[in-house]
């Protein structure tokens, strides 16, 4: 599939159908996200993979209850750690977020390479899914995303957007 289609037709999917998501895909799609650059190649990423069915519910009731999560057929986490850097200056602990974005990006592009969906979750309770996933205290959830097959929903373009010129500066920031 030709990279610009995947770009532009890439949305957020809230309904799948139950079908499996082969292994060699899955495995496709989450090499994606090894592969991704980071700084000073630290990859500071850990994904948890969820399959069971009485996990995903659990975890679709930390994002919010937004239950739809679980009626995928893999649930993916991405975690990250503390990589000591205070990025740009400011970003101090949180400065893993920005790698962890870029190889979960790659994840839901790959996915999407694939036919197979995704919806990027930012609304969970960190702590209650840190528990329900073991995972360390060193650690925090970055995203959350269901993948599967699109039920009744169809990979399209994007709705309205801002303009290039309302968004691109050359040379310097411009109102």
């Amino acid at each position: 599939m030709d990279f610009y289609h995947v770009i532009r037709t890439r949305r957020s999917i809230r309904s799948y159908k139950p079908d499996p998501v082969p292994d060699d895909v899955l495995m496709k799609v989450l090499d994606s996200a090894r592969i991704a650059p980071s700084g000073s190649n630290r990859q500071p990423w850990k994904f948890i993979v969820i399959k069971d069915e009485e996990t995903k519910r659990r975890v679709a009731a930390a994002c919010s209850g937004q239950m739809f999560i679980a009626e995928a057929p893999v649930v993916i986490v991405a975690c990250g750690r503390n990589i000591h850097y205070n990025r740009g200056g400011y970003m101090g602990d949180l400065s893993m977020l920005v790698d962890v974005s870029i190889a979960f990006t790659h994840l839901i592009l790959a996915a999407r390479a694939e036919g197979l969906g995704t919806c990027w979750i930012g609304a969970f309770n960190n702590d209650e899914l840190k528990r329900i996933l073991n995972v360390p205290e060193e650690w925090n959830i970055v995203a959350v995303t269901p993948l599967g097959y699109p039920k009744n929903e169809s990979f399209e373009e994007p709705g309205a957007r801002k303009q290039l010129s309302e968004i691109v500066s050359i040379d310097k920031f411009q109102e």
